[in-house]
């Protein structure tokens, strides 16, 4: 489906104009993530509308949700290649803030709790996590963490497979990132809430345990 939403001033807070931008000088609509308010109606541009998220087809990736056995809520939006994957999630966040800098230490924390380890690197955002966690079966799973401040929002992505595994060479997942657009909507939210995510009928369902 071809999607796009006119831009339009704020009804609750006001455009802000630049001050909208996120924290730390950063732009993400100026190379993405965008904004939904930013996009135009005739960029004939086909993205599946998932809600809070609005995500580009992309050749040899499926798309899937992740979604919560018990509650059947919808955790996540999942990119998959034969290279690896691709978990996106938004949260609200505040207007001028930077919420990435305030939940980095906290997943830096969980990883340590689980016996892993966070090491963060500059790469194309900002500031990221290279996360290695033990598994059961012996070896260790690689995510590489990547958290991107928009207006009223934060995107956070995270790359299992080659992309975290080797980051210099994941140019392409970045471009599926990059691609990626998140409404936020006017409504009043709690920062670090996630944003809903609606299924459409052909995605496919990926059930997560607890």
């Amino acid at each position: 489906m071809k999607f796009g939403r006119k831009a339009q001033s704020d009804p609750v807070e006001g455009d802000g104009g630049a001050d909208d931008l996120a924290a730390e000088g950063t732009d993400p609509g100026a190379e993405g993530p965008f904004d939904s308010e930013d996009l135009s109606p005739q960029d004939g541009v086909e993205r599946v509308d998932l809600g809070s998220l609005l995500i580009e087809g992309e050749p040899n990736r499926e798309l899937r949700l992740q979604v919560d056995e018990a509650s059947g809520t919808v955790q996540s939006v999942v990119i998959a290649g034969p290279d690896g994957a691709l978990e996106l999630r938004a949260f609200a966040a505040p207007r001028n803030g930077d919420l990435w800098s305030e939940v980095r230490p906290q997943i830096a924390a969980e990883v340590a709790q689980a016996g892993g380890t966070a090491t963060e690197r500059e790469g194309r955002w900002g500031t990221e996590l290279i996360c290695e966690v033990p598994q059961r079966a012996g070896g260790r799973q690689v995510t590489r963490v990547l958290g991107i401040n928009g207006p009223r929002w934060m995107l956070r992505c995270s790359l299992l497979g080659a992309a975290a595994a080797q980051p210099d060479l994941a140019a392409d997942w970045e471009e599926s990132i990059r691609k990626v657009t998140v409404h936020r909507g006017a409504q009043a939210m709690p920062v670090g809430e996630a944003l809903g995510i609606v299924m459409p009928p052909q995605a496919r369902r990926v059930d997560q345990q607890g």
